[in-house]
């Protein structure tokens, strides 16, 4: 017996995907246009989807892998990303860490482990430094009560065992060129990766063993003994599908009323002239999150294939239910961004933004990943809490050993979890929302 499901809704993006934009044109890959086979099909090409395909690739041999992306490679959420690939918790604003130190311990090994596939990954398909950098990074405070937040921060890593080293004020400019920071934290096991350029380098990497599809939405499954995946031009019989779409897994009917739709903001500069970096000061390519998690991520990179060298600011959170941003709500955070890029950065005064975007998150109420099998042979690899590049590709790399059948110490780790719980009705999810998230931007005063 056949069920078919009708997609409800596509993935609509607002502003560029700035990471993407500043990179030379990249190659594209073909829109499906006719009926094919194939043994196992990705839908999402985004880090989950990367990571699932890759995965397979290692796993079933000689069988058919297709990917199929709704857009262009990184174009949406994974072009937007930040690229902080983090290995250990980093919620500072915590009144108590008790009791949390055995899913920090569980966290941090599975958040390694997919770095590690990812580094794999760099190594095999032989991306430069700038793409895939382990610098590790900083953790900024620019207010006592960042600091307090810090000290919190090392005293948990100090009960994990965890390396972390903290920075003076003189330190923090150093690296940064800015005085705007009173303390700071480094730890060492991050990387920080130019997101839009790993995507591509991974996609080329897997071309000749994964079918990738551009500009091909699922429109439409049949569920039988073969899936049946249509596109607008054209369709995929397979036997397996792993959908690894984040919070538009809703879209597909599945995790109705559990999966909240938070987008952020980011702004990055035009390619900074070298009087401009010579007046910047501190070192070529960091990344530093706010000791507050409301405040403001900041991340300086220098040229990659022409690229220039810029700065990036990000802050602001909006709950959007509908999965969309207009162009409204994206220039109501130009004037936070500037005035939070001025306050760091006076000495580029006048050096304007040439990109900014909203970029959406997937997070469930109790923080767990929307993951397993939903239908015969269909998995989802979706709901990422914010790390997509982490925990994307964790769900992405277990995914793919769950439907092939083979199991591991880590996914049975990674599949004990409760389902997402259900959230509160609309409007008061909403308001209640982004009422919070306002308040606490509020609080977080000098860090915003």
């Amino acid at each position: 017996m056949t069920k078919t499901i009708n997609v409800r809704r596509l993935p609509k993006d607002t502003g560029p995907a700035g990471w993407n934009s500043i990179l030379p044109p990249a190659r594209t890959h073909p829109e499906l246009t006719e009926d094919i086979r194939a043994d196992w099909v990705v839908v999402g090409g985004g880090f989950a989807g990367m990571a699932a395909a890759r995965r397979l690739s290692q796993l079933v041999g000689n069988e058919h892998v297709v990917l199929l992306e709704a857009g262009r490679l990184a174009q949406g959420p994974a072009g937007r990303n930040s690229g902080f690939m983090i290995d250990l918790p980093h919620e500072l604003n915590s009144e108590t860490y008790a009791g949390a130190a055995d899913a920090d311990v569980r966290q941090i090994r599975m958040n390694r482990a997919a770095i590690d596939f990812a580094r794999n990954m760099a190594q095999e398909f032989d991306m430069p430094r700038l793409v895939f950098d382990p610098c590790g990074k900083i953790t900024g405070a620019a207010s006592a009560k960042g600091e307090h937040h810090i000290e919190s921060y090392a005293r948990h890593l100090e009960s994990l065992g965890e390396r972390y080293r903290l920075l003076t004020a003189a330190e923090m400019k150093a690296t940064t060129g800015t005085e705007f920071y009173r303390k700071g934290l480094f730890t060492p096991g991050a990387v920080m990766i130019q997101p839009a350029a790993f995507i591509r380098m991974v996609a080329e990497g897997l071309a000749e063993r994964v079918a990738i599809y551009e500009q091909s939405p699922v429109v439409k499954m049949d569920l039988g003994d073969e899936h049946v995946l249509h596109t607008p031009q054209g369709r995929v019989r397979a036997r397996h599908v792993i959908l690894a779409v984040n919070g538009h897994i809703q879209s597909f009917g599945f995790y109705p009323r559990q999966l909240l739709h938070v987008f952020t903001y980011a702004s990055m500069t035009r390619a900074l002239s070298a009087d401009e970096v010579t007046r910047l000061g501190g070192t070529p390519d960091w990344g530093l999150l706010p000791a507050d998690p409301m405040g403001t991520t900041v991340r300086r990179v220098s040229s990659l294939m022409g690229s220039g060298d810029r700065v990036t600011v990000r802050n602001r959170f909006t709950l959007n239910q509908s999965m969309e941003i207009s162009e409204r709500q994206l220039r109501n955070v130009v004037r936070a961004h500037d005035r939070s890029f001025a306050a760091r950065f006076p000495m580029l005064e006048g050096v304007p933004m040439e990109h900014r975007w909203g970029g959406r998150l997937c997070l469930s109420w109790n923080s767990v990943p929307a993951f397993g099998e939903q239908e015969d042979r269909v998995y989802s690899a979706a709901c990422q809490n914010g790390l997509g590049t982490v925990k994307g590709t964790l769900s992405g790399m277990m995914a793919a050993e769950l439907a092939v059948g083979q199991r591991s110490d880590l996914l049975n780790e990674f599949i004990n979890c409760d389902e997402p719980r259900r959230l509160p009705p609309e409007p008061f999810l909403s308001v209640g929302a982004n009422l919070t998230m306002r308040w606490k931007e509020w609080l977080a005063g000098i860090e915003l």
